[in-house]
């Protein structure tokens, strides 16, 4: 028997720590979570994405009274850019959230289901995604997904 021990890295930084164009993506992300629609859990959360050609595309969570059918924003902002952008992959992503109190002071991470997805297209384009989670006290930023989902299950794993 051997233990496998795995590594991520998050770098912590504050929102004025972050090039310019990653605090645009930030504060894209912020001003996103004006469009949630989050009328039972009152969690309202935004993404932005940039797109390699420099596009810029949101997303805000879209909830339903049938919850299943709801959607986060990281996967409608990854859903639109890639139905009006197929040929240009996503470079960067930002997420922030708030609740009824105001922004969350600690960053949030995406869902399983989000974290799938987004790795689905750093696989799909072969190359990967920045990530910046916002929180009022700070900004946690990964270079890839899979510094969020080290054991992760892509297209190559069924081969």
């Amino acid at each position: 028997m051997k233990q496998i021990n795995l590594n991520i890295c998050i770098t912590h930084c504050q929102l004025d720590e972050l090039s310019t164009e990653d605090r645009e993506l930030v504060e894209r992300a912020l001003k996103a979570t004006d469009n949630a629609y989050a009328e039972y859990s009152h969690f309202y959360v935004g993404a932005a994405l940039r797109l390699a050609d420099g596009n810029i595309v949101i997303g805000a969570n879209q909830e339903n009274a049938a919850f299943p059918s709801g959607l986060c924003a990281e996967r409608t902002a990854i859903f639109a850019a890639q139905a009006n952008y197929p040929d240009q992959h996503v470079t960067a992503l930002a997420i922030a959230a708030r609740n009824d109190n105001g922004l969350l002071e600690e960053p949030v991470s995406p869902c399983g289901a989000c974290r799938q997805v987004i790795l689905g297209i750093e696989d799909r384009y072969k190359k990967p995604i920045r990530i910046m989670l916002y929180g009022k006290r700070g900004v946690y930023c990964v270079s890839s997904i899979k510094e969020l989902m080290p054991l992760s299950f892509v297209d190559s794993s069924m081969e």
